[in-house]
C-alpha cells in the first residue's frame, strides 16, 4: 500500500515539474486579426485626409489610375503567445495579373511581440517589384515561428 502511495507522490511530482518548465518550451501561437491592403499614391499616402470615407473613395480612385499608384501596402494587425524568444516573420504572397499563381510575389518582415499582444505591421511592396506586378488579384498573409506557421489570412480569390 505504502508503495502504490509513493509511485503516485512520485508521477504527480513529475506531471507538476513538466507543467511548470513546459510554457517555457512551447512553440509561439498566435492570429493574424485584420489585413488592410491599401495602394499608395506618388507621395506614399493611403488617404488626403484622415476620414474613414475619404480613404476609401481615394483608394478607389487610385484602383482606377495605376498611374498615380507608387506602392501597394499591407496593414496586419496580428497577436503572438509564447514569442519571447520566438524567431517571428510576417509574410504577405501577391497574386497580381502578371504574376502565375505558383510563383506569388513574396515581402516578408522579420517581427518581435512586445509586451502588448496585439501588434500592427506594415509590408510593403514598391519600386521596380510594384512597377512589375499590375493589377492585384489576391493575397495572403501568413505569421511564421522560423520554419513553421503559425497563422495565416488570406483574400476571398485566394
Amino acid at each position: 500500500m505504502r508503495a502504490a502511495f509513493l509511485r503516485v507522490t512520485c508521477v504527480l511530482a513529475v506531471a507538476v515539474a513538466l507543467g511548470i518548465c513546459a510554457p517555457g518550451c512551447q512553440a509561439a501561437s498566435g492570429r493574424i486579426i485584420k489585413v488592410l491592403p491599401f495602394y499608395l499614391d506618388r507621395q506614399g499616402r493611403v488617404a488626403l485626409s484622415p476620414s474613414l470615407f475619404e480613404r476609401d473613395a481615394y483608394q478607389a480612385q487610385l484602383r482606377l489610375t495605376p498611374a498615380e499608384c507608387s506602392g501597394l501596402r499591407f496593414d496586419v494587425e496580428w497577436k503572438a503567445k509564447q514569442a519571447a524568444k520566438a524567431q517571428l516573420t510576417l509574410r504577405a504572397e501577391v497574386l497580381t495579373a502578371k504574376t502565375p499563381k505558383s510563383q506569388p510575389m513574396t515581402v516578408e518582415q522579420p517581427v518581435r511581440a512586445g509586451r502588448s499582444w496585439r501588434r500592427w505591421t506594415s509590408l510593403r511592396l514598391s519600386g521596380l517589384a510594384f512597377r512589375e506586378a499590375a493589377e492585384l488579384i489576391a493575397w495572403r498573409v501568413t505569421l511564421w515561428d522560423a520554419d513553421r506557421l503559425v497563422a495565416e489570412q488570406k483574400s476571398f480569390l485566394w
